[in-house]
């Protein structure tokens, strides 16, 4: 048994992989910004709440105090911690260069990347003050290996995930602290709602798995780099895609998932009760 963290942890690819460490027998203590996610997934699980197998914290990961909080209280009730999987995101800056506004690149990078260190910074702490060595795991996407798989500022910001878990898996090795990072493809999630609408032709011109990527593809995949006795695996990326980083070219193009298409700019928050702030971009741009 495992005691873990899941950021994001009420939806998509957080949830599946909060109901496959419970369903391993492991404590998980899942942190998410949005209430009613919140209280879904504690009635969802309410014999893993009332047993204490499964605590709820509501915090934005890129607030480092309410995090540093969270993390600490899930390590004082289950009597320590043995990692985190640093979920949480959002859709982020959407449209061209040139109608992005820095606020909302910089509200981006906020939860995508600056969450991401938060996570891993505060857990390393516990688990070296532990001396028990732990997992960490990072979600990125593909989105940080393919220029055109995602939207601009999300693709940039997935990317620095995708290099933080390389250079904090070098650094946390000594202490037993394995670092990786598991890269979801188009997956079928709240965050990416219009890949429930893809066409099997639609995934035979970019994905050559025909089916679609559902939640729980990913969640095995870090459930496996969070099992203790794969621990020698650090600095790592694991893509889960049905091979598109196999394939490669103009991804977003052909699944249309590149935000230049469709006329637009503004700002995606993803599953955090926000309403995204959408707006027709310039008519100046191509």
């Amino acid at each position: 048994m495992s005691r873990l963290i899941v950021t994001g942890g009420a939806s998509g690819i957080g949830l599946a992989t909060v109901r496959g460490m419970l369903d391993r027998g492991d404590r998980v203590g899942a942190i998410d910004l949005n209430p009613a996610s919140l209280a879904a997934l504690r009635a969802t699980f309410a014999d893993a709440v009332a047993d204490g197998r499964l605590a709820t914290a509501q915090a934005d990961v890129s607030d480092e105090p309410r995090m540093e909080r969270a993390i600490g209280g899930f390590a004082d009730a289950f009597g320590g911690i043995d990692g985190i999987v640093n979920n949480a995101a959002i859709g982020g800056a959407i449209g061209p260069l040139v109608d992005t506004r820095v606020e909302d690149w910089d509200a981006t990078f906020a939860v995508v990347t600056r969450g991401v260190f938060i996570g891993v910074k505060h857990a390393a702490r516990l688990l070296i003050a532990q001396g028990t060595g732990g997992s960490i795991v990072n979600i990125g996407s593909i989105a940080g290996l393919i220029a055109d798989a995602g939207p601009q500022a999300y693709s940039v910001a997935k990317a620095a995930v995708i290099h933080m878990s390389r250079v904090f898996g070098a650094e946390l090795a000594p202490h037993g602290i394995a670092v990786n990072t598991v890269n979801p493809g188009l997956i079928e999630t709240p965050i990416n709602p219009t890949s429930a609408r893809r066409t099997r032709d639609d995934f035979a011109r970019a994905q050559p798995w025909p089916e679609a990527g559902r939640p729980e593809h990913v969640a095995r995949a870090v459930l496996f780099l969070t099992d203790p006795a794969t621990r020698f695996i650090t600095a790592e990326t694991v893509t889960v895609d049905g091979g598109i980083a196999g394939v490669g070219h103009r991804l977003g193009t052909l699944m249309g998932t590149n935000s230049l298409q469709h006329g637009v700019a503004g700002m995606n928050y993803g599953t955090t009760g926000r309403a995204a702030d959408i707006h027709t971009r310039r008519a100046s741009a191509p």
